[in-house]
């Protein structure tokens, strides 16, 4: 009796570690893949339409018809690939690098066509602009926009469709034609309506975390962002504004060091411009000239877009006094925040809220 009991809880005691380990391992995959979760506003997309079915060469034979004819059917057409505006679809992030369409169905006997392959879809957010070459080829503006991006292959030719007069008895057939092979540039026309503008470590997750429902990763080190955030700050009147948290920048991001051209792209994207400064600093007014001279030497009066700038890090020491020394140097607004402490957080959400109002979003194109 003792050793039954000695036995089952052995058992038991194993199905409870192996139960932990499983839901440990579960969980470290589920933390894993909210932070790997991101948003893609670029991406560089090959799609290869499908071929066409090749056409049969095939006599019809039958007791009491032994010379039928030819009576090979064409094949069926291969399929288009088109990319189709969903309206759930918010980022590029789940289109893939390659695409392959189907092919159509080769021809049979009995002049039976080959089946045409249905169309492949790629479902792509509003406002993306499809290039090929640096070529604007297409600007899927609305919801439910299609646009066709590669023809798939005609089917072959049966040998029935070569019967004339003259040949009675054509053994011809032809192969599917190969479908259409492109490569497209996809680019989101508005990234986000405001992004946090900053160098590494300037808190500009945190403060993403702070102001919406976005949960990128946070780390007391550069580079914590290595790809773009975008959270949703709500407001009470049931409108939403879209912030993105922007891979930080370093000196001479213009010239692609770093994050470099990438970074500035995500910059060029959105209509507002918040610069997140480090107050703990001696000098902040120099970080927003550098920003700004990045920024115009990408794009002429990138810059001066709809602005804010924040003063971020208020916590810490000296951060008052640094603070004061940037208002001598800085003639716009600038609201003193703390994303650690959520101080003053309310101010800037609705500052971000009348400059939203303020300028419309063909307010630049």
């Amino acid at each position: 009796m003792r050793l039954l009991q000695m036995y089952w809880r052995t058992v038991c005691s194993c199905k409870e570690r192996m139960i932990h380990r499983a839901h440990k391992h579960s969980t470290a995959q589920l933390s894993e893949k909210k932070l790997s979760r991101y948003f893609v506003d670029h991406r560089r997309v090959k799609v290869v339409a499908g071929a066409g079915g090749d056409g049969a060469s095939t006599f019809h034979s039958e007791p009491r018809k032994e010379w039928g004819g030819p009576d090979g059917g064409n094949g069926g057409s291969g399929g288009d690939i088109i990319l189709k505006v969903h309206p759930h679809v918010k980022s590029l992030a789940s289109v893939a690098a390659v695409y392959h369409g189907k092919n159509g169905e080769a021809g049979r006997s009995k002049n039976r066509y080959g089946r045409n392959a249905s169309p492949t879809y790629i479902l792509v957010p509003m406002g993306t602009i499809v290039k090929e070459e640096g070529k604007t080829v297409a600007d899927l503006s609305r919801h439910g926009q299609l646009y066709t991006a590669a023809y798939g292959g005609a089917g072959g030719k049966g040998n029935h469709f070569f019967l004339s007069n003259e040949n009675r008895a054509p053994t011809t057939a032809t192969p599917g034609d190969k479908g259409q092979e492109r490569i497209f540039q996809l680019e989101l026309r508005t990234m986000a309506h405001a992004g946090l503008i900053g160098f590494p470590n300037a808190g500009k997750s945190s403060l993403l975390r702070a102001i919406s429902n976005a949960r990128p990763a946070v780390a007391a080190y550069p580079f914590t962002t290595l790809n773009p955030h975008v959270g949703i700050v709500k407001y009470r009147d049931h409108e939403q504004v879209a912030v993105a948290d922007i891979p930080g920048l370093i000196p001479d991001a213009h010239l692609n060091r770093g994050l470099g051209i990438s970074f500035l792209r995500h910059v060029e994207r959105c209509r507002i411009l918040l610069y997140v400064l480090d107050m703990s600093s001696a000098e902040p007014w120099e970080q927003l000239q550098q920003l700004c001279f990045e920024l115009e030497q990408y794009k002429t009066e990138l810059s001066h877009r709809p602005n804010a700038i924040v003063a971020n890090k208020m916590d810490l020491p000296n951060a008052r006094k640094n603070l004061e020394a940037l208002r001598e140097h800085v003639d716009q607004r600038i609201i003193p925040v703390s994303a650690l402490t959520g101080d003053n957080i309310e101010q800037l959400i609705l500052h971000l809220r009348e400059l939203y109002d303020s300028y419309p979003l063909d307010s630049h194109k």
